[in-house]
C-alpha cells in the first residue's frame, strides 16, 4: 500500500470533523476523506443549525444520551473554535388547548433525559416573549439550554483544528471498499487509490450503511434519506429571539420558525421520504406545505420576503434502540461491532446530529480506547482554532486599524452581507483553502443576502482564478461539473 494511517475517518460532515479533531489530540496519524470538493456538503450544510436541549429524543435511547451530553459541550467547542453559537433557548409552542397536554409529556421526558432549565409557561407569557406568535396560542415548553449555530462555521472550524494538530485531509476522495485482512479491517479503497490503516470510522453520514454493508456488518440496517425544504427571509423582513418548534408527531419536530446566527429567520423543515440519496429538490407542493405549517406559528409569515429555499437530507436508520424495555425506532448506531476488527461504526446520525456531535466524537474516543487502543495524549496538542476578521461585526475604529494594516479588507465585494476582499483572500489562504464559490460562500458568508450573489459572483469568480492560478473557466460553484463560465464571451467557433 502506498501510504498507511492509524485511522481513517470517511466523512467530513460535522461528525466526521468533531472526530476527527478529538482524535488529533492523541500520538495518531489520522486521514479524513470526504468525496466532495469541501468539507461540510452533506447533511451539515442543509439542516436548521439548531442545538436541540434533549427533550424530544426517547428516554434510554443512545440519541437522547448524545444530545444531551452534547449540547452541554456547545459552549466550550466554541468558545475554543471562534465561531458563532448562541444559547438563546427555545419553545414548543401549543396552539389550542388540545395541545397542552403533549408539552406535559415532553416535560416529563425532558426530565428523564436530564436537560436542566426547562419550564411551562402560560399563554399570555408567550404572546409577551414573542409577539408574532398566534394569537390562539395556549403555552409553551421553555428550554433554556436549547441553541443556534453556524453549521458551516463549526464544520470548517473543527476540520481546521483538525488539519493544523497535524490530520491529513483529502476532498474528492471516495471511499469505493474496505481491505480486510480475514476479520480485521487494514485499508480503504478509494477512487485516488489504497490507503492502509488499523481503524477506519464510519461517518459516512447517508452512505453509511453502505460501508457497513462493505465491513460485513449489521446487513439489515437501512439509510432511507428524509428530504426536508425550507424558505430563508431576509433579515430586514422579520426578526425573532430565539427557536419555535410546533408541538411534534410521531414522524418529526415539526415544521418550525427560528432565527439563526445570522440574523435571517428560516421556515421548514417538512418531512418526506425519497429514494434517492442526492433528491435535494425543491418542490412547489413541499414549500407551500412548510409555508401553511409555519403560519400556524407566525400567522404573519411574508413569503415575498423570502431570498432563497433549500432542502436538505437526514440519513434516517432503521435500527433498535439496545436498551432494554425501551422499544423505539430508529437510535443512533456508535459501535465497534463484534466479529470484525478495527471499525468503528456510525449510522442513522439524524438530528439532532449537529447538537450530539461534541459527544459522539468522545464516544468514539472512548470506544477504540475500551477496544484496547493506546491513546497517548500529544503535549502539543492545541484546541484553539483562532478565528479570521469579520468586517461587518467589526466597529468602525476596529474596521480602520485592519484596513491599515491590509488595504484589502477596505474593498467591499459582497454589498449584501458587507463582506470584504481581504475576508475572501483570507478564506482562500485558510488551513483547508476555499476553493469553489460555495466554500467562499460556507466560510464567509458572501453571497447569502437579499441578491444571492448577483452582485459579488464575478470578482469572486476572479480571486479565486487570481489565487489559485486557474482558469476562470475553471472556477465553479460546488466542485468539478459546475463551472460558472464555459467561455469567453467572444470565443466562439467560426
Amino acid at each position: 500500500m502506498p501510504q498507511s494511517y492509524d485511522v481513517i475517518v470517511i466523512g467530513a460532515g460535522i461528525v466526521g470533523c468533531m472526530i476527527a479533531r478529538a482524535l488529533s489530540r492523541y500520538r495518531l496519524d489520522i486521514l479524513l476523506i470526504d468525496r466532495e470538493a469541501d468539507v461540510c456538503m452533506g447533511s451539515s450544510a442543509s439542516n436548521t443549525a439548531i442545538i436541540h436541549a434533549g427533550y424530544d429524543a426517547v428516554p434510554g435511547t443512545l440519541k437522547a444520551a448524545m444530545n444531551v451530553a452534547g449540547n452541554a459541550m456547545w459552549g466550550a467547542v466554541a468558545d475554543d473554535l471562534h465561531i458563532h453559537f448562541d444559547r438563546c433557548g427555545d419553545y414548543v409552542v401549543a396552539v389550542g388547548p388540545d395541545q397542552v397536554p403533549k408539552l406535559d409529556t415532553l416535560m416529563e421526558r425532558g426530565r428523564r433525559n436530564g436537560v436542566p432549565g426547562m419550564a411551562l409557561l402560560s399563554a399570555d407569557e408567550m404572546r409577551r416573549r414573542e409577539p408574532l406568535l398566534n394569537p390562539e396560542v395556549s403555552g409553551a415548553l421553555w428550554a433554556s439550554t436549547g441553541g443556534i449555530v453556524d453549521p458551516f462555521g463549526a464544520t470548517v472550524a473543527a476540520a481546521e483544528n483538525a488539519v493544523m494538530n497535524g490530520v491529513t485531509l483529502l476532498l474528492e476522495t471516495a471511499c469505493e471498499g474496505l481491505i480486510r485482512d480475514g476479520s480485521r479491517i487494514v485499508g480503504v479503497q478509494t477512487n485516488r487509490g489504497e490507503f492502509g490503516c488499523r481503524w477506519v470510522v464510519n461517518s459516512a453520514g447517508l452512505y453509511a450503511d453502505e460501508v457497513m454493508h462493505r465491513a460485513g456488518v449489521r446487513p439489515d440496517f437501512r439509510i432511507t434519506p428524509r428530504r426536508g425544504e425550507y424558505y430563508i427571509l431576509d433579515k430586514a423582513a422579520i426578526r425573532l429571539n430565539s427557536v419555535m418548534f410546533p408541538v411534534p408527531d410521531a414522524h418529526s419536530k415539526g415544521i418550525l420558525v427560528t432565527t439563526t446566527t445570522h440574523g435571517n429567520v428560516i421556515v421548514g423543515p417538512n418531512s418526506h421520504d425519497v429514494a434517492d440519496k442526492e433528491d435535494r429538490a425543491v418542490t412547489r407542493a413541499g414549500l407551500d406545505e412548510v409555508a401553511q405549517g409555519a403560519r400556524k406559528l407566525i400567522p404573519s409569515l411574508d413569503l415575498r420576503q423570502v431570498i432563497a429555499t433549500f432542502a436538505g437530507l437526514r440519513a434516517t436508520g432503521n435500527a433498535p434502540c439496545e436498551t432494554p424495555g425501551v422499544d423505539y425506532r430508529p437510535d443512533y448506531v456508535i459501535e465497534v461491532p463484534a466479529g470484525v476488527q478495527g471499525l468503528v461504526n456510525l449510522g442513522g446520525i439524524e438530528s439532532p446530529g449537529l447538537a450530539s456531535s461534541p459527544a459522539i466524537a468522545r464516544r468514539v474516543v472512548d470506544l477504540m480506547r475500551d477496544a484496547g487502543e493506546r491513546l497517548e495524549e500529544r503535549r502539543d496538542w492545541n484546541p484553539v482554532r483562532l478565528g479570521r476578521p469579520c468586517f461587518r461585526e467589526m466597529t468602525e475604529a476596529e474596521r480602520e486599524r485592519l484596513v491599515r494594516i491590509d488595504p484589502r479588507y477596505g474593498r467591499i465585494v459582497c454589498r449584501c452581507e458587507y463582506v470584504t476582499e481581504g475576508e475572501i483572500l483570507a478564506a482562500i489562504h485558510a488551513p483547508i483553502p476555499a476553493r469553489t464559490y460555495d466554500a467562499i460562500k460556507r466560510r464567509t458568508w458572501c453571497g447569502t443576502g437579499r441578491c444571492q450573489g448577483a452582485f459579488d459572483t464575478p470578482r469572486v469568480a476572479e480571486l479565486l482564478a487570481q489565487e489559485l492560478g486557474i482558469p476562470m473557466t475553471a472556477v465553479s460553484k460546488k466542485g468539478p461539473g459546475s463551472e460558472l463560465l464555459a467561455r469567453r464571451t467572444k470565443d466562439v467557433d467560426a
